[in-house]
């Protein structure tokens, strides 16, 4: 189980040799926010739909001191 947390990254150098570098998922580069958490301690949907409400709130509140919208 463990292996499938792995990514491997494979890279030429100049030189022809291949380089085989193995990356923990949850820290690969492209990656901004990944945040590897134990079993069970995951963030609960309720923080992301808050969110969203709130966001959206502020949008709207934000868009509505814009003259000429109906």
């Amino acid at each position: 189980m463990a292996s499938e947390n792995i990514y491997r990254q494979e890279t030429v150098t100049d030189t022809g040799t291949v380089k085989v570098v193995e990356i923990d998922a949850a820290r690969r580069p492209d990656v901004l926010f990944r945040v590897r958490r134990d079993e069970g301690h995951e963030i609960s949907p309720w923080w992301m739909i808050g969110a969203f409400v709130l966001f959206s709130g502020v949008v709207v509140f934000l868009l509505s001191g814009v003259p000429g919208s109906a």
